[in-house]
């Protein structure tokens, strides 16, 4: 089961592509976004990375900032970046520590064949590691707009 609002996250470290560690809950700003993702260079995930990359200003007035989440190397999110020329920290968890720990990784099915993947979900944390917000199975387009918009209460 996937964490809910009001939880709090267990705390974790990751990598970004540059090798830079992240470690959570930060006291470095006042509010952090965590989406996770299923797999860099995809349709769905490139338009979300994408929209989040064009709405960072907007995030950062905020004072909150922006990670996706997902199993992809470290090596593999520096090529998604250059690629899509996103501006968004990829944080790498490809032994989905992390993933499962916020229960999203889950059971799929496509074409009636089952597999275990990444349930595309957001999570708004303060900097005590509290779930101010959560969506899951989140449709892409317009997404990050709509988590920007979900912030302007809590600031």
């Amino acid at each position: 089961m996937a964490l809910q609002v009001n939880d709090t996250i267990p705390p974790f470290t990751l990598l970004d592509a540059a090798g830079k560690e992240w470690t959570f809950p930060t006291d470095a700003s006042h509010l952090t976004v965590l989406y996770f993702y299923p797999k860099d260079n995809t349709g769905g995930c490139t338009t979300e990375a994408k929209e989040f990359s064009s709405l960072l200003p907007e995030f950062s007035r905020l004072d909150a900032q922006v990670f996706g989440i997902s199993p992809d190397s470290a090596a593999s999110h520096q090529k998604f970046i250059d690629k899509q020329q996103l501006s968004v920290t990829l944080l790498s968890d490809p032994d989905k520590t992390v993933i499962s720990a916020f229960g999203v990784w889950v059971t799929k099915k496509l074409y009636g064949r089952e597999y275990m993947g990444v349930l595309r979900s957001t999570f708004v944390i303060d900097s005590t590691g509290k779930i101010l917000a959560a969506w899951d199975k989140v449709k892409v387009k317009g997404h990050a707009s709509e988590v920007l918009q979900a912030l302007h209460p809590l600031v």
